[in-house]
């Protein structure tokens, strides 16, 4: 019942974890292409990029910064030459560092706010655009538990994941009278590299286990799930919602 058949979607962050799975299960649902963005790892773009091609994807290999506008807008330009559409935005792209507040520098704390949530902007500025024009498209922005209930050491994460859940509320009011939805998808715990320090510490991993009701950590599939219902035509009547994926660990709308 799902299937993506014919559509173009772009992918940020997909040279690995939740990106990276998502990227594979689109091209598994039928997208016929897939924009495969990464800024730093090209080998692993490049086998994410594999797979989804024999997948039967048609797939676009893009570097850019998106924390950086200009480079995102070359992003979609791109795109738009040899798709000539995009359908579905998935903006994924993000860093989790640990800084406590007193001793975090203003660098610290520009860098995770860029990444995290400048590029947020940067994507939608650039969807909305060629999704209006289009008169249809869908934005999926990945936030996190953080963003809803505050992390301690991390407040510029936390500050950067809230802000990406007031802003699919946002736009999902302003676009949706354009034939655009925007939706959100929070996501707890979940087995990527970004979080391999915390959960490969044996103790900590207990920890993290016994807050959540499920009693495991989410593997990156069990993210792109949810994203992919999200992208598809299932979910056609879904604007600005925020979809928890985390195991029961933060029970909020």
């Amino acid at each position: 019942m799902i299937n993506l058949n014919e559509k173009i979607a772009i992918i940020t962050g997909a040279s690995r974890g939740i990106g990276a799975a998502t990227a594979t299960l689109f091209a598994k649902a039928g997208a016929r292409g897939l924009v495969i963005n990464y800024h730093k790892d090209k080998t692993a773009a490049e086998n994410v990029a594999s797979r989804c091609k024999d997948l039967g994807a048609e797939v676009l290999l893009v570097r850019a910064d998106v924390a950086i506008p200009a480079s995102v807008k070359k992003m979609f330009d791109k795109t738009l030459e040899r798709f000539g559409a995009v359908d579905i935005l998935v903006a994924n792209a993000g860093i989790w560092k640990e800084a406590a507040i007193e001793t975090m520098t203003e660098q610290e704390w520009c860098e995770t706010i860029d990444i995290n949530l400048k590029s947020i902007y940067a994507c939608c500025q650039c969807a909305a655009r060629v999704m209006t024009a289009q008169q249809r498209g869908t934005m999926i922005l990945i936030s996190s538990t953080a963003g809803q209930r505050g992390e301690a050491l991390h407040s510029h994460y936390a500050a950067s994941k809230g802000a990406i859940i007031s802003l699919t509320k946002s736009l999902a009011a302003e676009l949706g009278a354009r034939g655009i939805t925007v939706n959100c998808v929070a996501p707890g715990w979940v087995a990527t590299d970004m979080a391999g320090a915390a959960l490969n510490d044996k103790k900590t991993l207990r920890k993290i286990r016994d807050l959540i009701p499920l009693g495991r950590i989410a593997t990156p599939e069990e993210i792109a799930g949810p994203i992919l219902f999200l992208a598809s035509d299932l979910a056609a009547h879904i604007n600005g919602e925020i979809l928890n994926v985390n195991g029961g660990m933060v029970l909020c709308g």
